[in-house]
């Protein structure tokens, strides 16, 4: 009889997919380089949060501060100086100038952003469909004025002859579409799926019922960011109002912010004041009036930042 002996081989490891490394197990050490490189890491973007967010903590900080005590320091500023003061929001509360300024500003938005949006998605609309033949050139007519424009005076004699000046409407019309805007909602709409416009069609629905039942639910994403950008933009802007708008009454709120801060005009919030406690509470009221004018923005983000992330094609197709 002949004896079989069954040599035993060992099993191989899976060695994952191709180009990649096994994964590390539990309690295996880290290389001395990699640990180095995780604390330079950390340090690196606590240094870039942390110049980030000291500035608007400096803001804050001041604008609760004393305003002797803010006069006299120098420096940074970590904790309000003097023990924790709201008389420089009293002191922006009592001005009419801020009041009227959001009332303005509110009106501003409340047309702005309707209209920018609306009209800048009808371009986009209109730009994304293959059947447009004219689709190229106007793409490059309106891709040209993003490099070359006409310039303050051009604009300033347009808004003059349409009869807009001390308007507040002349700082919406003139800027209904940004051409940036308008690429980016045009490739969105480019992405929609054209299985969807054609079983539209085929139930006999139109082009304006595409895009108010197809194209805009389905682009909820990239409409919140275009409600941030021109917001943000009708919230900050402050120089066309200045060129437009001369009558004080109609002034937004980031232009009476602008008289504040660079023009010194704190007349109307020192009231009834002595001539020292006018001076030391002058620094405080900065900081305030800038605490008060962009706490609202600051407040929306945070519900539109979700969208950024999200796709706008999630649920388009099914099965």
């Amino acid at each position: 009889m002949s004896t079989i002996f069954v040599v035993p081989t060992r099993k191989k490891r899976n060695p994952g997919p191709t180009g990649t490394r096994p994964l590390r197990s539990k309690g295996v050490r880290e290389s001395k380089g990699y640990r180095t490189f995780q604390v330079f890491n950390y340090l690196l973007l606590g240094a870039l949060a942390f110049m980030t967010l000291y500035p608007m903590w400096h803001v804050l900080v001041g604008s609760l501060s004393d305003g002797r005590a803010l006069m006299r320091h120098s420096g940074f500023l970590l904790w309000p100086l003097g023990g924790i003061s709201i008389e420089a929001y009293h002191a922006v509360m009592r001005n009419p100038n801020i009041l009227m300024g959001y009332q303005n500003t509110l009106f501003i938005l409340t047309v702005g952003i309707p209209l920018q949006v609306i009209v800048t998605s009808l371009g986009a609309y209109v730009l994304s469909r293959k059947t447009f033949g004219l689709r190229n050139p106007a793409m490059f007519f309106i891709t040209f004025t993003m490099f070359f424009q006409g310039g303050m005076i051009p604009m300033f004699l347009l808004v003059r002859d349409l009869g807009l000046m001390n308007n507040l409407l002349s700082v919406v019309l003139p800027f209904t579409v940004n051409a940036f805007n308008l690429i980016i909602m045009r490739t969105s709409f480019q992405a929609i799926p054209e299985s969807l416009e054609e079983s539209a069609r085929m139930d006999g629905a139109g082009h304006f019922t595409v895009y108010a039942r197809i194209v805009m639910p389905l682009s909820k994403a990239v409409i919140a960011v275009m409600i941030l950008y021109y917001g943000v933009g009708l919230w900050n802007g402050w120089f066309w109002a200045s060129v437009f708008i001369r009558n004080r009454s109609l002034f937004p709120l980031q232009l009476v912010l602008r008289e504040i801060l660079i023009i010194n005009d704190l007349a109307s919030m020192t009231q009834g004041m002595g001539g020292d406690d006018m001076v030391s509470l002058s620094e405080s009221i900065r900081y305030a009036t800038i605490i008060v004018s962009t706490l609202p923005i600051l407040t929306v983000y945070p519900f539109l930042q979700k969208y950024f992330a999200g796709g706008v094609m999630i649920g388009a197709i099914k099965g």
